[in-house]
C-alpha cells in the first residue's frame, strides 16, 4: 500500500497553483450574512432538479386515499363522531375508537409518553430546557482536551496542533459502545462523536467567512472529523470522561484513510498526491451515522460539495463537470475558503479530488491504532446516517437518506452472513453486497431497486462501464432507474421492537403542489414529515415493502398536519425531523433541525409511540439554545442516560456580535458541546 505523506506539507509545497479570490471590503455582519447566504445558495444549487409527473392533487384527496386504505384515521373519525371524551387541561383523558382509556399526563404505560411534555423553548433561549424529573450537565465541549496531558482549551491561542489533541467542533451523530465490547452491564464505555462543520465566524474575532488565515484553515481541518473517548457511569448516574484512556482518538481531515469495495483504485479516485486511487486525506462533513453488530462505527461524509472550488474553470466538454455539478460542487470560490491555501480543494487543480467524499467510513473504536476505512460500496452521495437493519437470514442491512431536496433513500445489503464470533474490520460485509434505492408508490407499496452495473439501464450505452462506475455515480445511477424523490430524506432506522422502519424527510420548501405523489404530499413542505415502513415479512434485507404516512409536522392547528391519527389538540408543535432512535419499548424519538423557520419554536427532541393508543402522540422532551440544533443523542448505559448533540450554538452571531449568552460556559466564544441527560430518581429514560 502506497505511504500517504503528511497532507500539510504536501499542500504547503502547491499554494502557489491555488486559484484565489479577492478579499472584499466588508463588515463582520456583512460578511456572516453573505456567508450564510452562499451556504443556504450551496445546499440549494441542486435542488431545482424538480420532480416531474405530479398530478397536482390536493392534499386532502392524497391523504385520504393513502391513510384511509388502513383505516389509519380511526382516531380522528373517533373525534369527529363524539368519540372523545375530553377534560379540560392536560389530564384529560381519551376514548379512542373503543379503546382503553388513556391519560395524556405521565403514566406508566409501555410504548407510552412517562413524563410530563415541556412547552418548547423560544428561539432565543438561553439554556436548554428538559422535561420535569429530569436534569442535564454537558459531558464535552469543543475544545476539551481528549488526554489528560492535552492542552487546555484557550480559543486566543488555537492552532492545528492544539485542536489535533482536543474535541472537535459541531458534533453531531453519538454512538456508544459498551467497554469490553458487548458487556452491556458495564460502566464503560466508548463514545464516537462526529465534528460535522466549522463556524469561523464563532471561532474568532478576525474571521472573514470565505478567507481564513492559513493557520485559521488548518484549525478548521483539525476540528472536522470524530472523536473517540472513554466515558464512565459514576455513582450518582451521570458519566464522566476518562482522559486517561488509551482508547482515546481524533480522527481529522488530516488524518490517512484508505478506499475499500469496488470503487476502490478507480481512475476517478486518482491524484496527484495518490496515483493509485487508493488513499485519501481525512474526512469531511461528517453528519449522522451508525453502528455495526462487530463493534464498529459507520460516519457519513454528506455536505462535502461545500468544500469544493471553482468548477468553472473545467472546460465544458470534461465531462467531470457535469458529474461534479451534479453533486453541487461550487462553481466559484468555496463558503471555506481553504482552496486559497491548499490545493486540493480548488477543482482545476484537482478534478478527481471531490470523487473522493461523500462515503461511509467504518472507524474501529476499540483499536486505535486501526486506519478509517471508505466503504465504497455503499455509494456516493450525502449520506445522513448508515443504520442497522435486522435480517433473519444474518445478512446486514444499512439505510441511508440523501440529505438533499428530491434525492433518494438507500439500503446497502451484504450477500454473505454476519459471523457473531467476530469483532472488528475484517469480515468485510461492507465490501460485498448489493446497494438499493427506493421507489414507493401511490397505492402504499415499494419496491427496492438495485444499482448493480449491467442491469437495467446501468450499461456502457449510458456511460457506466464498471460497479465502480456506478457507485461513484450514485445519483446518475439512481435517476436513471427512476426512484422516488423525496423531501430531504435524513436519517432512515428501523425499530427493533416492532422491526418497522422510519424515514424522517426534514423539509422542502421548493416542492410545487403540482408535483407531489403520495410519499410527498404537500407543496412548499417547509415541516417535513415521517414515513413508516414495513418490510416484506419483517425482513431488512427484502426487496419489497410497504409504507404509510406516519407524520405530516408542523404546527398542529394547521390543517395539513397529521399525527398518525392521535388528536391533534394533544400533541406539540414539531418541525423539521432530523435524526431518529428508539428506546427500550419502541418510541421513536426524533431530533429536530431547522424548527425556528416554521415555528418559530428552537430546535428538541420529541418521543412518539409506534403502537398503542398513545401511536402519535408527539410530546417535546428537550429543546436546545438560541442558534442551535438538536443534531443527535444516544441511549446510554441501559437508557439510565441520554446524551444529547447541541450544534452550532450562536449560529446567526459572531464573535464580536454574539446573539445571547456564549453558551455553555459564557467565555468569548460559544462552544458546540455533547450533554447527557439523567432522570433525577436514578430511572431509565421514560419511565
Amino acid at each position: 500500500m502506497p505511504t500517504m505523506r503528511d497532507s500539510h506539507s504536501q499542500d504547503a509545497n502547491a499554494d502557489t497553483s491555488v486559484t484565489t479570490k479577492t478579499s472584499p471590503v466588508t463588515s463582520g455582519a456583512e460578511a456572516v450574512d453573505r456567508r450564510r447566504q452562499r451556504v443556504e445558495d450551496r445546499l440549494d444549487r441542486a435542488d431545482v432538479i424538480a420532480s416531474q409527473g405530479g398530478r397536482g392533487e390536493l392534499l386532502q384527496d392524497i391523504m385520504a386515499r393513502r391513510i384511509s386504505r388502513r383505516g389509519l384515521l380511526r382516531a380522528s373519525a373517533a373525534v369527529s363522531a363524539g368519540a372523545v371524551a375530553a377534560v379540560s387541561g392536560m389530564d384529560r383523558v381519551l376514548q379512542i375508537d373503543g379503546l382503553a382509556e388513556v391519560p395524556t399526563a405521565a403514566a406508566a404505560l409501555p410504548g407510552g409518553i412517562n413524563f410530563q411534555p415541556i412547552q418548547v423553548a423560544p428561539v432565543d433561549s438561553p439554556q436548554p430546557t428538559v422535561a420535569e424529573g429530569y436534569a442535564w450537565a454537558p459531558l464535552v465541549r469543543w475544545g476539551d482536551p481528549i488526554h489528560g496531558n492535552a492542552p487546555a482549551f484557550d480559543p486566543l491561542i488555537q492552532s492545528r496542533e492544539r485542536q489535533e489533541l482536543q474535541v472537535g467542533y459541531n458534533n453531531d451523530y453519538i454512538g456508544y459502545h459498551p467497554l469490553p465490547f458487548h458487556d452491556v452491564t458495564s460502566t464503560r464505555g466508548l463514545l464516537w462523536i462526529n465534528h460535522e462543520y466549522t463556524n469561523g465566524e464563532l471561532m474568532w474575532a478576525d474571521y472573514t467567512p470565505g478567507f481564513p488565515t492559513r493557520e485559521q484553515a488548518d484549525v478548521e481541518l483539525a476540528a472536522h472529523g470524530g472523536s473517540v473517548l472513554e466515558v464512565e457511569r459514576l455513582a450518582g448516574g451521570e458519566l464522566r470522561v476518562n482522559r486517561n484512556s488509551p482508547y482515546n482518538r481524533r480522527i481529522t481531515a488530516f488524518t490517512p484513510t484508505v478506499f475499500s469495495g469496488p470503487a476502490a483504485g478507480h481512475e476517478l479516485l486518482r491524484t496527484s498526491r495518490d496515483p493509485f486511487g487508493a488513499e485519501a486525506v481525512g474526512m469531511l462533513n461528517n453528519c449522522a451515522g451508525g453502528f455495526t453488530p462487530w463493534g464498529t462505527v459507520l460516519t457519513c461524509e454528506e455536505n462535502f460539495q461545500g468544500y469544493f472550488s471553482y468548477l468553472n474553470g473545467l472546460e465544458d466538454d470534461d465531462p467531470r463537470k457535469a458529474w461534479h455539478n451534479r453533486y453541487g460542487i461550487e462553481k466559484e470560490g468555496s463558503a471555506y475558503g481553504w482552496e486559497q491555501h491548499y490545493a486540493r480543494f480548488s477543482v482545476p487543480n484537482e478534478p478527481n479530488e471531490p470523487f473522493r467524499y461523500g462515503w461511509v467510513v467504518e472507524i474501529d473504536p476499540y483499536d486505535p491504532d486501526s486506519i478509517p476505512m471508505k466503504r465504497t460500496a455503499l455509494g456516493r452521495f450525502r449520506h445522513e446516517g448508515a443504520t442497522f437493519g435486522h435480517s433473519p437470514s444474518g445478512r446486514v442491512v444499512f439505510y441511508s437518506g440523501d440529505d438533499q431536496r428530491f434525492e433518494y433513500m438507500y439500503k446497502f445489503v451484504s450477500n454473505a452472513a454476519y459471523d457473531p464470533l467476530k469483532r472488528g474490520m475484517g469480515q468485510r460485509l461492507l465490501d460485498d453486497g448489493v446497494l438499493y434505492v427506493a421507489a414507493l408508490d401511490d397505492a402504499g407499496n415499494g419496491s427496492w431497486l438495485p444499482l448493480v452495473y449491467g442491469e437495467g439501464p446501468l450499461t456502457e450505452e449510458n456511460g457506466f462501464t464498471s460497479q465502480g462506475d456506478v457507485l461513484i455515480h450514485t445519483r446518475f445511477a439512481a435517476d436513471l432507474l427512476g426512484a422516488t424523490k423525496m423531501d430531504r430524506p435524513e436519517d432512515v432506522q428501523q425499530n427493533p421492537v416492532n422491526r418497522k422502519v422510519y424515514a424522517a424527510m426534514t423539509n422542502n420548501n421548493q416542492r410545487t403542489d403540482d408535483a407531489t405523489d403520495g410519499a410527498n404530499p404537500r407543496g412548499g413542505n417547509v415541516s417535513g414529515h415521517v414515513i413508516e415502513i414495513t418490510e416484506q415479512d419483517n425482513d431488512a434485507a427484502s426487496t419489497s415493502f410497504t409504507w404509510e404516512i406516519f407524520l405530516l409536522c408542523g404546527d398542529p392547528s394547521d390543517k395539513s398536519t397529521y399525527f398518525a391519527g392521535f388528536p391533534k389538540e394533544l400533541v406539540s408543535p414539531i418541525a423539521c425531523p432530523d435524526n431518529v432512535n428508539f428506546d427500550g419499548q419502541g418510541n421513536l424519538w426524533i431530533s429536530t433541525d431547522g424548527a425556528p423557520s416554521p415555528l418559530d419554536q428552537a430546535d428538541g427532541l420529541f418521543v412518539v409511540p409506534t403502537e398503542g393508543p398513545q401511536r402519535g402522540r408527539v410530546a417535546a422532551f428537550f429543546s436546545v439554545v438560541a442558534g442551535a440544533e438538536c443534531a443527535s443523542f444516544e441511549f446510554v448505559h441501559d437508557h439510565h442516560v441520554l446524551v444529547v448533540s447541541i450544534q452550532h450554538p450562536g449560529e446567526g452571531g459572531t464573535v464580536a456580535e454574539p446573539i445571547g449568552e456564549n453558551w455553555p460556559d459564557g467565555g468569548i466564544v460559544p462552544r458546540p458541546t455533547v450533554v447527557q441527560v439523567w432522570k433525577t430518581d436514578g430511572g431509565r429514560i421514560n419511565s
